[in-house]
């Protein structure tokens, strides 16, 4: 039996959504051997700012 989820299904899918837009920032990034990341901030489902690590030794 698999556990109740914990928030409504329009909510879980927003947060897929947006998780989904910081990988594809993420991929703009040549960070090795750093890990890639990528970050979108929301607030009431709209964007407020993104951005990614561009390279290694940059902010």
């Amino acid at each position: 039996m698999e556990p109740a989820p914990t928030e409504p299904k329009a909510a879980l899918e927003s947060d897929q959504h947006w998780m989904a837009r910081c990988l594809e920032l993420a991929q703009r990034g040549r960070t090795a051997p750093n890990p890639r990341v990528g970050c979108v901030i929301v607030k009431t489902n709209g964007v407020v700012g993104e951005g990614w690590h561009e390279r290694a030794g940059a902010p």
